[in-house]
């Protein structure tokens, strides 16, 4: 009878339920929610991870643990609000504006919120809730009594067994990131400090002494490395494979998780090249400029005694290079630091600004 074994077979590997719901602030996305969220994969044909937290928590925003669900679980439904995601929902889906909950509400709002927000908002019949914690199982009451259809909650690993971390724990001690996160987690929670600089400011000597001293790895210039390869010779093309390479070099680096990663240069470096060597960007050059984040940026001042070592220009192009730095930073309003004097001196003045 193989014919009927094979049956049997399919109706058992069958999903246990349609549609199963996984909450969480995801702040940071860690080992033990991926475990769960993977639990509920099993036993449903599709999966709703839902996420807010007010306030959001240092380094996890919003769009940052989307892309971090849509990575690590790309087949899967993802909905991660704020406040303006949230409105811009109301207003799509012909309901009355609402706001989100705090993190220091009570039980019973959060449950109310959620299930307004899967049935009435979203248009979602849930039939599981899956969680690590005690609200499951008030919470799939709560939905149940909403809609008039029953749903299940199922506890996985509540003791913490499989996986003895929270997020609020890694959030305190960003040393516990290697071993609890993926890398494309990993990655964003890093603090990387970009040391920027005209030609001859000590930007190098800085960006190396200041790694160092952190105790972290820091991320070469590329730029210098591709001129050297190219002979003195660089085109837009290049300038464009300047700013994507040391991108993805940064990217690999951070992924090894720790607390800091120095960054010699950033892709505003490689747009000012293009504007100082060819009086033009690009819209790939621009865009990678402003998209990309540091946590503290430090200009090196061109205090130093200017040295030609065969690859630069002149103290004047230095000090247009600095002056435009100022005008570029200042104009994109982003903080930054300005480090002068000797070695030490820019050392120590850098480790009280990153608290270090």
């Amino acid at each position: 009878m193989p014919g009927r074994q094979r049956q049997v077979a399919e109706v058992d590997d069958r999903p246990r339920f349609r549609l199963g719901l996984v909450v969480g602030k995801f702040s940071p996305l860690h080992h033990g929610h991926e475990y769960l969220i993977e639990h509920a994969r099993q036993q449903c044909r599709q999966v709703l991870l839902l996420s807010w937290s007010v306030p959001e928590l240092a380094g996890c925003y919003a769009r940052r643990r989307q892309r971090w669900l849509r990575q690590r679980f790309p087949g899967l439904l993802s909905v991660v609000l704020d406040e303006r995601r949230l409105e811009r929902l109301c207003r799509q889906r012909g309901q009355a504006p609402r706001r989100l909950p705090a993190n220091t509400a009570s039980d019973q709002e959060q449950q109310a919120f959620t299930a307004w927000l899967c049935a009435d908002l979203l248009g979602l019949a849930l039939d599981a809730v899956f969680s690590s914690e005690a609200y499951g199982a008030p919470l799939a009451a709560r939905l149940a009594a909403h809609t008039g259809k029953a749903v299940t909650a199922v506890e996985v690993d509540r003791q913490r067994r499989r996986y003895p971390i929270s997020a609020s724990a890694i959030r305190a001690d960003p040393t516990l990131a290697p071993h609890w996160l993926a890398p494309e987690v990993r990655a964003d929670l890093v603090c990387r400090v970009a040391v920027l600089g005209g030609e001859s400011s000590g930007k190098t000597t800085l960006a190396a002494a200041l790694a160092q001293r952190l105790g972290c790895s820091w991320v070469p210039e590329y730029g210098r490395e591709l001129w050297e390869q190219r002979g003195g010779r660089l085109d837009m093309a290049d300038l464009q494979q300047i700013a994507r390479v040391q991108q993805q070099r940064e990217d690999t680096l951070a992924a090894d998780g720790g607390r800091w990663l120095v960054c010699d240069t950033t892709a505003l470096t490689t747009l000012g090249y293009a504007g100082w060597l060819f009086a033009a960007s690009t819209s790939g050059l621009r865009r990678r400029a402003a998209q990309r984040r540091y946590a503290h940026l430090l200009l090196c001042a061109p205090d130093f005694v200017f040295v030609q070592d065969g690859t630069r220009q002149d103290a004047g192009f230095r000090a247009r290079q600095h002056a435009w730095y100022v005008q570029e930073l200042t104009r994109r309003r982003l903080p930054w630091t300005l480090l002068e004097g000797p070695l030490a001196q820019r050392l120590a003045r850098a480790c009280s600004v990153l608290g270090a």
